[in-house]
């Protein structure tokens, strides 16, 4: 056995993903064996590269189907480029909530407003996390008790 190929133990150590996930991405045809060390799979140690990006993108929200389409992509795919470009629009507008959902909570740890979602300007700012970008904001007057309200119940 080459000695610089890692068994499937240690990627998924590694990689912090389970085995059973490995051979799943093997089956896609996102990743390939190397081969056996006895019944154990073995991987090149570039495996580990391609897995951290196939992590990164299901976190993203890709599908394995659109990671597959990804990992074989030539420069002449114009429609997976499109789609590309797409997600990644996408992609700027979760940001944009997320860091509008972070500025909410950081205002929600130091207000003294009793209750804290009462605050006139916590309702602003949760209002500002779910209205995207460009679009007009809801207003400030958002009831708990109202079950269409957009006040999150922290539950």
């Amino acid at each position: 056995m080459d000695a610089s190929l890692l068994d499937i133990a240690e990627v998924a150590q590694r990689s912090e993903l389970a085995p059973s996930a490995l051979r799943f991405y093997e089956k896609k045809g996102l990743i390939a064996a190397a081969g056996r060390n006895g019944l154990r799979r073995t991987y090149h140690p570039d495996v580990l590269e391609r897995l951290a990006l196939i992590t990164c993108a299901r976190s993203a929200g890709f599908s394995i189907a659109e990671i597959g389409r990804f990992l074989s992509a030539r420069p002449s795919d114009t429609d997976l480029r499109a789609r590309m470009t797409a997600k990644a629009q996408s992609l700027d507008e979760q940001i944009g909530r997320l860091t509008r959902l972070r500025d909410s909570l950081r205002h929600a740890a130091v207000c003294d407003h009793e209750p804290i979602v009462d605050c006139p300007d916590f309702k602003r700012a949760v209002g500002n996390v779910a209205a995207p970008p460009g679009q007009p904001r809801p207003r400030a007057a958002l009831s708990r008790d109202d079950p269409g309200s957009r006040t999150p119940s922290w539950s």
